[in-house]
């Protein structure tokens, strides 16, 4: 069983305001084990954001990802900015389409892929920790310190200490960055939206001459953004 419900929220989310969405698994335990993981809970990001009442089972039987991933949302209830999946946490960036379209949205998403998770595993229980979390991104500079700290996320799988390094020493993480799989980076590189629908949000690097330059601009929002909480040395505290 899964024990996920609607709960009042002390965020309230409103359309045309940007958040923060985020939860890691109970215990924070591992909740991606492998490839195929990572692809459901990616696929479902895509067929859940929909005012339908979905089957899944029936939805994804004799269905391949690909074909799933074309299926067209014709009423979509929240439009997601980035997204980044680590091994025991997601990082989301949402705007809601329609009045209590995140709750509804993250009660679906998170139901639905701990049902799968449980069943796969042969395990009980709820799998992530709590609802979810939320941050209201009230300011630009916000916004785009999130933006790049989600796409950032995956640079400590290559390196723990990069946060301490100064820009000029982040050229061997920028490939891995941009390669990873379980990131909405490659549909900004690529330009090909599926999860994702930047036409929502702010346009930060649409101009960028090369994935260097991209990167490079990812680095410097994270640096010059001081209002987040700091630690003693004055970094950034971050989330996960």
């Amino acid at each position: 069983m899964c024990y996920y419900r609607y709960v009042e929220r002390k965020v309230s989310f409103v359309q045309g305001e940007y958040y923060h969405v985020y939860n890691r698994g109970v215990e924070k335990r591992i909740i991606f084990t492998n490839n195929y993981d990572y692809n459901r809970f990616i696929l479902l990001l895509h067929v859940l954001n929909t005012n339908k009442n979905l089957k899944i089972r029936d939805l994804l039987r004799g269905n391949s990802f690909n074909e799933l991933l074309k299926i067209k949302n014709d009423d979509p209830i929240i439009a997601i900015g980035a997204y980044c999946l680590m091994s025991n946490h997601f990082h989301l960036l949402i705007t809601p389409l329609v009045d209590g379209g995140i709750p509804k949205f993250m009660l679906k998403l998170q139901t639905a892929y701990s049902m799968y998770f449980n069943n796969k595993n042969k395990r009980e229980g709820a799998l992530f920790q709590g609802v979810f979390k939320s941050h209201h991104l009230d300011t630009d500079e916000y916004l785009r310190y999130i933006y790049s700290y989600i796409h950032l996320n995956p640079a400590k799988l290559k390196d723990k200490d990069w946060k301490k390094r100064r820009a000029k020493d982040f050229s061997s993480l920028r490939e891995f960055i941009l390669d990873y799989k379980y990131s909405s980076m490659s549909e900004y590189i690529k330009g090909d939206f599926i999860i994702t629908n930047p036409i929502a949000f702010p346009s930060y690097v649409e101009n960028y001459k090369s994935k260097k330059e991209y990167f490079e601009t990812m680095i410097n929002d994270w640096l010059d953004y001081k209002e987040i909480t700091q630690d003693a040395q004055g970094n950034p505290v971050l989330l996960f």
